[in-house]
């Protein structure tokens, strides 16, 4: 099963269990922020990434400019620990890494959490990768990612108890669109998905077929 159906059957799943009501809310949040472009604005293949260093689950610092001298980098944007989508995303690119380091390709994946809430993170889905944390979002803000939770989401998430807050350590309610690069050892962006759909996620088979090129 594709990590696109295995997300597809939990999202059904998922639907199940949430009151029509809320269901509305939720859809309408993702249609309004489909609205806003945010896919068509963000960084594109053939630009360059830009260099960064963020803290590890660690709190040491990883720089992308490092990273590139083994290879390409395959980076994935993730909202936080909290969000089912994102921990059975993570779990796929887990699977993968063989198949990511047979083709000299480094994976990193970047949040808007705390170490020390990434580290928790990693730790539940046995992840053996580097996890960063992108504070106040400044790099997803940067390559064109990053929204505002609407304060009806807000409240809902409080309701289903993800405190986003809390996890981020601050209360702006800002967080990363799904999104998944690959950057060649060049620096230059050779694969993009951007989706404003929280439940879909890169395939893996795609991030593969671009490292294979």
């Amino acid at each position: 099963m594709s990590l696109s159906e295995t997300l597809l059957k939990a999202n059904q799943e998922n639907r199940t269990k949430i009151p029509n009501e809320i269901l509305d809310i939720m859809d309408s949040a993702t249609k309004d922020l489909i609205s806003k472009g945010i896919s068509g604005i963000a960084i594109k293949e053939g630009e360059v990434f830009p260099d960064f260093s963020l803290p590890n689950s660690r709190k040491n610092e990883i720089a992308l400019k490092d990273l590139l001298t083994s290879g390409s980098v395959v980076i994935s944007f993730y909202r936080g620990g909290w969000c089912p989508y994102c921990n059975i995303e993570l779990k796929a690119l887990q699977n993968a890494l063989p198949e990511f380091k047979e083709r000299k390709a480094t994976l990193i994946a970047i949040t808007p959490e705390t170490p020390d809430n990434s580290l928790t993170t990693a730790e539940k889905n046995s992840l053996t990768f580097e996890v960063l944390s992108d504070i106040d979002n400044t790099l997803a803000k940067k390559i064109g990612l990053v929204f505002k939770l609407p304060e009806a989401l807000q409240e809902i998430y409080n309701k289903f108890g993800l405190d986003v807050a809390k996890h981020n350590q601050n209360d702006n309610f800002e967080l990363p669109v799904a999104a998944t690069f690959v950057v060649n050892s060049t620096g230059v962006v050779s694969y993009r998905f951007v989706n404003e759909d929280y439940t879909k996620r890169a395939d893996i088979e795609d991030i593969l077929k671009a490292l294979n090129e």
